[in-house]
């Protein structure tokens, strides 16, 4: 292993360090466990409650009037986009889409339009100034955008990643450094999750395939959510038990989504084109795992000295999430919301999944059953239909099934829509389907030794 000067060294440690504190460490509020990432951007979203609502119209209305506007205007060197190009130049679908969230949010904060829309469930719920997903957003953006360098910048991704490739690439066809996406899921947030594996294929540091991989199998469901969830089923004493069904279930799930359609289909290119590239992860004669990943890591943080460098990258991030991203979230989720709310579609689509539950021998089956599809539209609509049902297993089983599903348009999936992950609506819907499935029988058997 070659010599490094101690101000590398430094680079490394320390804002490694930073991130990890930041990211990855749960400290107690009155609000429960949290990250001090979403600490902050609760304070700062609970000081901005009187404005944050035209705030985000606003950046709604720039977002969707700067992309018309650019497709009526030539780019001048498609060699080297401007910072603009990249936030502004989309296609028609995702312009459109973009017009629709700010319509949609315009409507809510003015109060006008079709009450569906304007509805405390749907779009209401997204805009909610004390505490709505789209609102809270803008914060966890702002902090996530500037903060997450010290993440992925200075070594951290590099160190974890050359010691975790023997596991992850063969059981789940990723590469070594996705462990830390996970991680930050687990103790975070789900989105955090999202956010740093856009931003690492972005950078070419994944293929499509192992992109679409991480974001809809390990941007997982923090461990303060899934105490939310158990308690709202009522049945907050077996929590220990609850998570470790959700965990088996969801490394279950990790090990058979990559191998099976959609995303066994995804191509193994990265964002420019280029194949996979294993021999990034082959370790060179004369080092060991951990030599080789301090090699790695350092020699990241030694070509991350410009600070300056650092804070403008992350102000361009925090522009292209909240015009890019902020927007599809709004447009897409408040649509699934209205079909929740409004329809019965996931009642009807509900309904193959009684015969199911009946043979899985739970009580209640006619009940729970639209309970297994509704988390498409949000996460939280399955445990609060099931919470009234009588009998401990299904709510048990309705509370599981609900967090290892993960594709949730209100929050993750309508993220993921708003990246450049190469994933669809179709195949978000079918990833969807295909974990409740899969994770039905789990949960139910697991409910069952239990009750």
């Amino acid at each position: 292993m070659k010599k490094f000067p101690i101000s590398t060294w430094l680079l490394f440690i320390i804002p490694s360090l930073i991130g990890v504190f930041l990211f990855m460490t749960p400290l107690k509020t009155a609000d429960g466990w949290k990250v001090p990432i979403a600490i902050l951007a609760n304070l700062l979203a609970g000081s901005l409650v009187s404005f944050i609502s035209w705030f985000t119209v606003i950046v709604f209305f720039i977002a969707a009037l700067g992309s018309v506007a650019y497709h009526f205007i030539p780019q001048k060197n498609p060699e080297k986009p401007t910072m603009f190009d990249g936030i502004f130049r989309v296609n028609w679908f995702w312009t459109i889409a973009r017009v629709l969230g700010f319509v949609f949010a315009l409507m809510v904060v003015q109060d006008f339009g079709p009450s569906a829309i304007r509805n405390e469930n749907t779009g209401g719920l997204l805009m909610d100034p004390d505490g709505g997903l789209v609102t809270f957003l803008f914060t966890i953006f702002l902090f996530a955008g500037l903060l997450l360098p010290f993440l992925t910048e200075f070594g951290l991704l590099e160190f974890f990643g050359t010691m975790m490739v023997k596991i992850m690439r063969p059981l789940f066809k990723i590469p070594g450094r996705s462990s830390i996406d996970a991680l930050a899921s687990w103790i975070g947030d789900g989105t955090i999750g999202v956010l740093l594996t856009s931003r690492q294929y972005e950078e070419g540091n994944y293929t499509q395939k192992e992109s679409a991989i991480i974001a809809t199998s390990f941007s997982i469901v923090s461990i303060t959510f899934c105490i939310v969830v158990i308690d709202t089923v009522h049945l907050g004493e077996y929590f220990i038990p609850f998570y470790g069904a959700v965990v088996l279930c969801g490394l279950v799930l990790a090990l058979i989504m990559p191998r099976i359609y959609p995303l066994s289909k995804k191509k193994n290119t990265y964002i420019n084109g280029k194949p996979l590239d294993l021999e990034r992860e082959k370790l060179p004669e004369g080092y060991n795992m951990i030599t080789h990943g301090l090699e790695n890591a350092l020699n990241t943080a030694e070509r991350n000295r410009n600070f300056s460098k650092f804070f403008v990258d992350g102000f361009k991030n925090v522009l292209d999430m909240w015009f890019g991203v902020a927007p599809i979230v709004m447009a897409f989720g408040t649509v699934a919301l209205i079909l929740a709310e409004f329809t019965g579609i996931f009642t009807f689509l509900g309904k193959p999944f009684e015969p199911i539950l009946t043979v899985l021998g739970l009580p209640e089956a006619a009940e729970a059953a639209q309970t297994m599809v509704v988390g498409f539209a949000d996460m939280f609509l399955p445990t609060i239909l099931g919470s009234g049902i009588e009998s401990d297993l299904t709510r048990f089983v309705i509370a599981g099934v609900s967090v290892s599903q993960l594709i949730y348009m209100s929050e993750v999936g309508g993220l993921i829509l708003g990246t450049k992950i190469p994933l669809n609506f179709f195949e978000l819907m079918i990833i969807f389907l295909l974990r409740t499935l899969i994770s039905l029988p789990i949960i139910a058997g697991i409910g069952h030794l239990i009750f």
